[in-house]
């Protein structure tokens, strides 16, 4: 099955609906969204619905279940934190309902699924090599799919032990998966901070094994001009412009 992965959209439309264009150019089966479709950005419902009408996969992630006051967001930083009180006043109860469905975690075509990590579905930032070490000792199944950090890379272990080596991936970057363990990450599609503004995707074959990386450019200015109509902080649309 050929299947496109996305994450971390965040509420960025203009994001998302490019993102979903070359998707469509691809002619994937399924997409897959690993969570946080909202936080941040100024356009919740219209992500939500598009999530809602063309992901045939999608897990919560803490900004979404910070939203729907799941979550304590005494950690969260304070543009974070303005972020989801405004959505919470803003969002529509149907997007509402639809996330409080979702799950942080899940399993398709025999690749687990995870919005942040296995060891911790909902909170862990996997960026180091320590870390995915730690978490491929307890993934259930050989290739896990996470996002969270924003940053699209990936960590593997060779079949029957070894080393664990990982990097970023750039635009095109391509994963022959085979019989090692696998943590990646397609990187985030309405808030990158990987240094690389365009939104992400990874591009998946679950038969043969291979994945691709890939970035879309989109008008950033009609993601972040909302952000600023809204009155959130400035800073929230000014990283949209450099992906940090």
């Amino acid at each position: 099955m050929r299947v496109a992965v996305i994450s971390d959209i965040h509420a960025n439309l203009p994001a998302l609906e490019a993102a979903l264009a070359a998707i469509d150019s691809a002619e994937v089966e399924e997409i897959w969204c690993l969570g946080d479709v909202v936080g941040y950005g100024a356009q919740p419902d219209g992500c939500t619905e598009l999530v809602r009408e063309r992901c045939q996969v999608c897990l919560v992630g803490n900004h979404d279940l910070a939203v729907l006051g799941e979550l304590d967001i005494s950690s969260f930083s304070s543009g974070a934190a303005d972020a989801v009180a405004w959505t919470q006043d803003h969002i529509d109860s149907d997007s509402l309902d639809y996330l409080r469905d979702l799950m942080p975690s899940g399993e398709r075509e025999s690749i687990a699924l995870f919005h942040a990590s296995p060891r911790d579905p909902v909170w862990e930032y996997v960026l180091s090599i320590d870390q995915a070490e730690d978490c491929m000792d307890l993934q259930p199944r050989p290739v896990s799919l996470i996002g969270h950090s924003h940053v699209a890379l990936y960590f593997n272990r060779p079949a029957g032990g070894g080393e664990v080596g990982g990097a970023q991936a750039g635009d095109a970057a391509a994963l022959e998966l085979g019989e090692d363990t696998w943590l990646v990450n397609p990187g985030s599609v309405g808030q990158p901070r990987d240094g690389d503004p365009r939104a992400a995707w990874l591009e998946l074959e679950t038969a043969d094994g291979l994945a691709r990386y890939h970035r879309v450019p989109y008008d950033v200015e009609e993601a972040a001009g909302p952000i600023i109509e809204a009155g959130l902080p400035k800073h929230l649309a000014e990283r949209l412009y450099v992906g940090h």
